[in-house]
């Protein structure tokens, strides 16, 4: 099955990431990475509100006390409206050369997310849980390019992708502690279709995996690799989706708008904007962060 994208926002974001939709306000929260952005789009309005920072600033998550966590160069960040930043936790501030990427909380509100190298120098990511006692602590080192982030609940699996390695791993994962164990390669992305970047998933336990370099995102099982359907996406870098709207049936899609040549313009004049499908299936809801108890950060 393929399906094609629309788009919702032409806004030509350098490279937009991490979009979140937020049920309790039916809004959706993404960022411009290189930008320096955090932005909040109203479906009903058809209107953004726009928040830049002085340093990068890769995920955006609501946090259940109001305001927002943010995964950003340097570090996590708690931040509201109207408020300066409040730092939660520096992180690999002993490697400059790396920043942080993708993030996501499970359903306990813990945060976990991922870094990567500037010069994607091999190896050099890791991926991390930020703990409710605000601890962070490393899970997984040597990694390429830390991305997308999915759990099943249900089954008790955690999904998780190093773009550079172009797969997706699943792990077994409790709720009750954050050891992984039993990785193992689910999908394995074709040289052919770029990269694995964001990721999330559906109602039925099927994954949904932009393409970095593909211009597309795809639906896959994971219990058979197999791909299930295509969403062609009118620029080359797509770099994240999720699930949207009231019922959780429209598809969010992020994408990235890097330096183009006049032949690459003229092909992709969309990139960087922000586009939607209807794929005929149905999110779960995204967790919010449980802020850290104070008194012991």
């Amino acid at each position: 099955m393929i399906l094609q994208a629309e788009l919702v926002l032409d806004v030509q974001a350098a490279l937009g990431e991490g979009p979140h939709w937020d049920q309790e306000e039916g809004k959706l929260y993404w960022v411009d990475v290189e930008g320096k952005q955090l932005r909040s789009y109203d479906s009903s309005a058809h209107s953004e509100i726009i928040y830049s920072f002085e340093t990068m600033v890769s995920a955006v998550i609501p946090s259940m006390d109001g305001g927002w966590v943010l995964a950003m160069q340097d570090g996590i960040y708690s931040f509201r409206s109207g408020h300066p930043l409040e730092l939660l936790s520096l992180v690999e501030s002993e490697i400059p050369g790396n920043r942080l990427n993708d993030a996501k909380c499970d359903r306990t509100g813990r945060l976990w997310f991922g870094t990567m190298s500037m010069d994607f120098s091999p190896g050099a990511g890791s991926l991390y849980v930020l703990q409710t006692d605000g601890k962070v602590q490393r899970v997984l080192s040597g990694i390429g390019c830390s991305n997308g982030i999915a759990w099943d609940d249900e089954r008790g699996l955690m999904y998780y992708i190093d773009t550079l390695s172009r797969c997706v791993s699943a792990f077994d994962w409790h709720e009750n502690n954050i050891k992984l164990s039993g990785r193992r390669t689910v999908v394995q992305i074709p040289a052919s279709s770029g990269y694995p970047d964001g990721m999330t998933i559906d109602s039925d336990g099927m994954l949904w995996i932009a393409h970095w370099g593909g211009g597309c995102v795809s639906r896959w099982n994971p219990d058979t690799g197999q791909q299930m359907a295509t969403v062609e996406v009118p620029a080359r870098h797509v770099t994240s989706c999720t699930f949207g709207g009231k019922e959780l049936d429209e598809l969010y899609i992020t994408t990235a708008r890097p330096p183009m040549n006049e032949s690459e313009t003229l092909r992709f004049p969309l990139a960087g904007g922000l586009f939607k499908v209807k794929p005929g299936a149905t999110g779960v809801p995204a967790n919010r962060f449980r802020p850290v108890l104070r008194n012991n950060t």
